[in-house]
Order: structure tokens, then C-alpha cells, then sequence
């Protein structure tokens, strides 16, 4: 299921905490299945399911349903990763995702914390997003395309997460596919009480620190994934999983989907720009660029973002995204750039080579370089890969 990208503190990590921002590009976010005894199903290649995924997925039926997402990166404690309101929280633990979806133009989504909850909501042409933490809310006016139908809201504050589903998180795989890509069938499984196919994927390049990723597919609505769980190479648990804990497949009331601010709620009024709208990207960070492709592509972050960050004007350097993120309007929690790159340095290594110098972090699932030269390369792939493509820069 395609939802539409709206904004929410959920996705504000992805700048500032660049750590993982290729890996959360692979598939993102994640689930515990509630696996039983294999169910006898027809059998399937894992062909005739990739067909059934792409033919499928444009026209999810009606359903509503608990996700849970879990992230066990491995990375170093970083700040405000313990507070449940900061976007620092998602890289490790559990998180519950409630959703109601009716068709791309009404769904809902539904993010419990302690004592609160945010709600992403769209309602035909207006898009909501409500704090109760902040009793702030974001009202956002959809523009509609050429022919009259409203457009997919993309604001300049961010975007919320692509990968929050296990639909959104498998479509983001899908894209990997190809001859680089092993594709093999696992045995038919049971997860929220759904009979599901397993289709296997993984890199063939040892180099990937992805080991496998597993996407568990309804057996009977063909378009619809159940969960997904990303495995580091080698590793018996996944690093990321994501899937239905719960699911119904009917239509949500009406109700569900309308929304009014609270009273004394703060509400700010956005009205994204028809271009943004259109193509759904968040601002580009001037200067980044990727090196590689596919399993081995490598994030690079320019000199000036390392520098800005380091002297406390990280929104200047990443643009609107991460000036959202680093607590703008509407922000749930809020993320110290400079301290979650002092927390990163701390667990560094210090790295040279033909290709010059610099400080490693390295976890299961992600490998980060920081030359000395100020460049920041990021990517779920063996510190050799960041190397070449850091001889690349010089």
C-alpha cells in the first residue's frame, strides 16, 4: 500500500542520524510475526509471488490492522535515544503502529508513546498531523493535480516515514531485484493469523552487510505483505523487522478518517508546493550524492554538512528537512546533530589507506566513514566499499 508521505517526527531521524539513513532506503521499519505451523498452500515460485507482489500492490484492499516495528541496529548510544518523544527512540526497541486504510486518498495511522500518540491522517484533501504530547497540530491543504484529483503531500518540513508498513518496506526491496539479487522461496508460514507465502532475498556480494530479507505475503490477497525482517550477513535475528501483529480486511467506518484540532491545540496551516507534491522528494542536501549501486551504494555527504553540523548550524546545511527535525513546527521530540556526531566519533576507529585518512564506525548492518577531509560515507556494506568510494572523492 502506497500511503501518502506526510509529516511526522517518526521520519525527522533520517538526516541528522545519516548512520542509518541507507539501511532505513533498504527497507525501514518492522514487526514481530506471529509464526505457527506451516499451513499447506499451493505451491508458489518465487517468480509467480514477485509477479503477484507487483501486479497487486497498486490496489491493497480494505483493511485495518496493528504493526509492530522493531530496530536492533547495534549502533552506539546516541542522544535522546532513551526518550521515548525523540526521533532517536526508533533505532532501537519496539514500536506499535496502528492503521486504517480505505484507498490512497483515506487512511490513517496512528503512533502510540507514553502518555500520547501521534496520528497521521488523510482525508481526502486535506492531510492531518496531531501531537497530543504537543497539543500541536498540522493541517495540510493537498494542491490537486491537472485533473482535479488532489496530489500526494510532500511539505518542506519532511517526510513521514516510507517504510513504516511492511507493504512499504517490501516495495523498497522489490527495487533491488535484479542480477545482483538472489531470489529464492521459504516455506509457507502463519503470521496475525493469515496463511503467507516467504519470498527470500539477498545480495550475492559478500561485501552487502545485508545477509537476507524475508517478505511474508498474504496468501490470499496476493498484494499484501504481512511483514518483512532484515537479517545482517551471518546473523540468526534480524536487525530490522516489521509485519501485522493484527489484521481485518474490511472497510474502516467513515469516522475513522475525520479529524478536528482539539480545542487550544495549536494548528499550523501548510500548503506544499505543487512540485513537491508532484514528485513527493524531500529537499535534497546540496552537494550529497550516491557512489555505487544497488546493494553497494554508498551515501555521500559533502565537507560543509560535517562542518555546519560541528558548529551548531546543522538546518542551514541539510535544508528544510533537517531543520524539521532538529525540532521545526509540528516536531514531536527533537535531535542534537553535534551531539549525535560526537556520540558516533566516540565509538570510531581510526582508519587510513591509499585513499587517505579518517575515523570508522562500524555495526552489524552499517558502516560510516568520516574522512579527514570533512566527506561522510555511509552504507550498508564491508568498510573496503567506503574506502574505494572514498578514493573516489580525492
Amino acid at each position: 500500500m502506497k500511503l501518502v508521505p506526510m509529516t511526522s517526527r517518526r521520519a525527522r531521524w533520517a538526516v541528522p542520524a545519516g548512520a542509518v539513513a541507507v539501511v532505513a532506503a533498504v527497507t525501514t521499519a518492522s514487526m514481530a510475526t506471529a509464526a505457527a505451523a506451516s499451513p499447506a498452500l499451493p505451491a508458489r515460485s518465487p517468480a509467480q509471488l514477485l509477479s503477484a507482489l507487483t501486479s497487486h500492490a497498486a490496489t491493497p484492499p480494505q483493511m485495518s490492522g496493528t504493526v509492530v516495528e522493531s530496530a536492533s541496529l547495534g549502533i552506539p548510544q546516541l542522544p535522546g535515544q532513551q526518550d521515548p518523544s525523540s526521533p532517536m527512540s526508533m533505532l532501537s526497541g519496539s514500536h506499535t503502529i496502528r492503521l486504517w486504510y480505505s484507498d490512497p486518498a483515506h487512511f490513517r495511522l496512528a503512533l502510540p508513546v507514553p502518555l500520547g500518540e501521534t496520528d497521521v491522517i488523510r482525508n481526502g484533501g486535506t492531510g492531518w498531523v496531531w501531537q497530543s504530547s504537543s497539543d500541536s497540530v498540522q493541517k495540510i491543504m493537498l494542491p490537486a493535480r491537472a485533473g482535479g484529483a488532489p496530489a500526494a503531500p510532500a511539505t518542506g518540513a519532511g517526510s513521514i516515514s516510507a517504510a513504516l508498513t511492511p507493504q512499504q518496506a517490501a516495495q523498497r526491496l522489490l527495487t533491488a531485484v535484479g542480477p545482483t539479487t538472489s531470489v529464492t522461496s521459504g516455506p509457507a508460514t502463519t503470521v496475525a493469523g493469515q496463511d503467507a507465502y516467504q519470498l527470500v532475498v539477498a545480495p550475492k556480494d559478500s561485501r552487502s552487510l545485508v545477509g537476507r530479507v524475508v517478505v511474508e505475503i498474504d496468501a490470499q490477497h496476493p498484494g499484501v505483505v504481512l511483514g518483512v525482517q532484515l537479517f545482517a550477513r551471518g546473523a540468526a535475528s534480524p536487525a530490522f523487522q516489521t509485519g501485522f501483529t493484527s489484521i481485518t480486511f474490511a472497510a474502516p467506518p467513515a469516522s475513522t478518517f475525520a479529524f478536528t484540532p482539539p480545542n487550544g491545540a495549536s494548528v499550523h496551516t501548510v500548503t506544499p508546493h505543487r512540485q513537491a507534491a508532484r514528485t513527493g522528494a524531500p529537499p535534497a542536501v546540496s552537494g550529497a550524492k550516491v557512489v555505487g549501486k544497488g546493494w553497494l551504494a554508498v551515501a555521500v555527504l559533502p565537507s560543509s554538512v560535517l562542518s555546519a553540523v560541528q558548529h551548531g548550524n546543522a538546518a542551514g546545511a541539510l535544508g528544510q528537512a533537517a531543520q524539521s527535525a532538529a525540532g521545526g513546527p509540528g516536531s514531536g521530540g527533537s535531535v542534537d546533530p553535534a551531539g549525535v556526531l560526537a556520540a558516533l566519533l566516540r565509538s570510531a576507529t581510526p582508519v587510513s589507506g591509499a585513499w587517505g585518512s579518517g575515523k570508522l564506525v562500524t555495526t552489524s548492518l552499517v558502516s560510516i566513514l568520516i574522512t579527514s577531509n570533512g566527506h561522510v560515507l555511509i552504507g550498508a556494506v564491508a568498510p573496503s566499499v567506503l574506502y574505494s568510494a572514498a578514493a573516489q572523492l580525492r
